[in-house]
């Protein structure tokens, strides 16, 4: 059969069942099932056995056990007062800068990214205290709700990231090397983000009212010491991965135990709490690990109808240039982005995606950050984008109003993909530096 009658069916298949309002995972495993025996003509025996054989390995993959230590981790840190001191440190430190306290949800975000690996955890977390904040002040909620839309996003480009280890393990990918490469894109994004606040205030200085608390060393000093269990946190975490002392698994353990005793230092600890942080993270680790084992199923039936060879060589009788494969594949993502969450985007993509970026001369680890930030454009591009839902109950505006506040930023985010294209060594130096 040919590739595109293949790739029509196959789709036509993923159409109708997850049209059909099934769920994700079973949608997968479905197409899968169907593409084997309509396209494939395998009988359903073979059909069960290659499920069999391909669900219980992917589903035993150590790597995969650094996702729920991660998720449990960033979920005990979630119900505490960390997005409280979060604001009472970064307040004094960035009140100066234009547009004061805005940058207190970009610079807020990444930090907290940095022990969450979650988009909204991290915008409902900072966004909780930053909101109101900002609203008692008379900021303008358009410029606040922006840019925390944008700046949520960091929990995926930020490491520890769910979304590079779940990428990590589909691309055979180091996971280690994938959390050292995300550090300066999210710096440059944090970047792009802070100075875009700063022009915008300069030029509009209703929207970003100057500070009138006090600014003194003391009062610094006194925000730096809000930020220490955080910062702890982080160096224990990021440190131990970086220094080569444990892999991302180990490290989530240890950071596990350091978010407890925290917890416990600042007499916010409780069984209940506890209790409740596993279940959560139980219906997290099981929805992702439940999508992972269905797309390894669909990528081994699209392996037996050797579809990614099919259309690497396709595309690569185009002639077209290395640019010209990323352009493609941003439009698909940004499309996919508007139904699908970045973890179904990422298990369905992969098998294909990266043979193309492979044959297009480009590194897989490069293209893991690459795709981890047009998934950070799927969390705040309509009808899907669930940092756009957790804004609109924040701030009480319209979905509408939302959407158009987060435009600028979801811009920048496509600048910042440009400058990674161009200049592949922001993701690429330090990994290879360390």
């Amino acid at each position: 059969m040919s590739v595109a009658l293949s790739s029509i069916l196959l789709l036509a298949l993923l159409a109708l069942f997850l049209g059909a309002g099934t769920w994700i995972f079973a949608g997968l495993m479905l197409s899968g099932a169907g593409a084997m025996w309509l396209i494939l003509d395998f009988p359903w025996v073979r059909v069960g056995a290659i499920a069999t054989k391909v669900i219980s390995s992917s589903a035993v993959s150590w790597e995969l056990a650094a996702v729920p230590i991660f998720v449990w981790m960033g979920d005990i840190i979630f119900r505490t007062d960390i997005s409280e001191r979060l604001f009472r440190g970064l307040a004094p430190i960035v009140a100066k800068i234009p547009g004061g306290l805005l940058h207190t949800n970009v610079f807020g975000c990444t930090l907290f990214a940095a022990i969450s690996g979650s988009s909204t955890a991290t915008t409902a977390t900072v966004g909780k205290i930053t909101v109101p904040e900002l609203k008692k002040r008379d900021y303008s909620m358009s410029l606040a709700a922006g840019s925390l839309a944008g700046a949520g996003s960091f929990g995926l480009l930020i490491p520890p990231s769910i979304a590079m280890i779940i990428y990590g393990v589909l691309a055979e990918v180091s996971i280690s090397k994938l959390f050292i490469a995300g550090i300066v894109p999210g710096a440059m994004m944090a970047l792009l983000y802070s100075g875009y606040i700063a022009i915008i205030s300069t030029f509009f200085p209703h929207m970003a009212p100057k500070y009138e608390g006090e600014i003194s060393l003391r009062v610094v000093l006194k925000g730096l010491w809000e930020l220490a269990p955080l910062a702890v946190l982080m160096f224990v975490v990021l440190g131990s991965i970086y220094s080569g002392l444990a892999t991302p698994s180990e490290a989530a353990a240890v950071g596990v135990f350091c978010a407890i005793l925290i917890t416990i230092a600042t007499r916010q600890f409780s069984i209940r709490m506890l209790v409740e942080s596993l279940m959560n993270t139980l219906r997290i680790s099981s929805m992702i690990c439940m999508l992972i084992a269905a797309s390894a199923f669909l990528s081994a039936a699209i392996a037996y109808m050797h579809l990614p060879t099919m259309i690497t060589e396709m595309i690569a009788s185009l002639d077209l240039s290395p640019y010209g494969v990323l352009l493609i594949l941003a439009v698909l993502y940004i499309v996919l982005g508007m139904f699908l969450d970045g973890t179904s985007m990422t298990v369905m993509t992969v098998p294909i995606a990266v043979p193309l970026i492979v044959q297009a001369g480009y590194d897989p680890l490069w293209f893991g950050i690459y795709l981890v930030i047009m998934i950070e454009m799927s969390t705040i591009t309509p009808p899907v984008g669930l940092n756009l839902y957790i804004l609109q109950a924040l701030t009480g505006r319209s979905l509408g109003a939302t959407i158009l506040a987060a435009a600028p930023f979801f811009l920048l985010l496509c600048l910042g993909t440009a400058l990674l294209a161009t200049f592949p060594q922001i993701v690429l130096w330090l990994p290879s530096a360390l």
